[in-house]
């Protein structure tokens, strides 16, 4: 049976670690293994972002921050809508690039911050990522495809989309709390 796309209709599958080293996208989309945690991968994904900017960040300037983020972007949306293929799934909660990057644009937007507000910002974040109240779930929502449908482009950038939206919500309320 094909899809719309002629390629064959594929039953979703697992991720496992054969699947992220066997193409560049899936261990991008993959969180580098974090994606493959059994249990919270969006949680795993977002901690491991976290220690990551931590060890990026000190060696990078403003605009070398921006440039990274602006590709890892452009390539986590490639490799999220390669992953979402490859995985016949048009959001998979092991895809975690989405929380990468949205995290790292709190923490860069929120340093110098001390342990207490990145913890905060993390349980903001994760709180608006997984919750999806009001504009998150709207974004969610936007560019979801049916299961089974061909994954597109379009849900590529769905997948990223929200957690933006999540990152955005996560720094209006850690502006408002640091204005009050």
């Amino acid at each position: 049976m094909s899809g719309a796309t002629g390629m064959p209709s594929m039953a979703p599958r697992r991720p496992t670690a054969r699947l992220m080293l066997s193409h560049p996208a899936h261990a991008i989309a993959l969180g580098f293994g974090s994606g493959l945690s059994p249990k919270a991968p969006g949680t795993v994904g977002t901690l491991w972002a976290w220690l990551a900017f931590l060890v990026i960040q000190p060696h990078l300037d403003a605009l070398q921050m921006a440039l990274l983020l602006l590709a890892s972007f452009f390539v986590g949306w490639w490799a999220c809508t390669v992953t979402a293929r490859s995985l016949a799934t048009p959001d998979p909660g092991s895809i975690v690039w989405d929380e990468v990057l949205a995290f790292w644009l709190v923490l860069w937007l929120v340093m110098p911050a001390g342990l207490i507000e990145q913890s905060v910002a993390f349980v903001l974040f994760r709180y608006f990522d997984a919750a999806k109240p009001g504009p998150v779930a709207w974004a969610d929502a936007l560019f979801k495809g049916r299961r089974g449908a061909p994954i597109g482009w379009a849900q590529g950038f769905g997948i990223i989309f929200d957690d933006l939206v999540a990152a955005l919500c996560t720094l209006l309320v850690i502006s408002l709390w640091r204005w009050f």
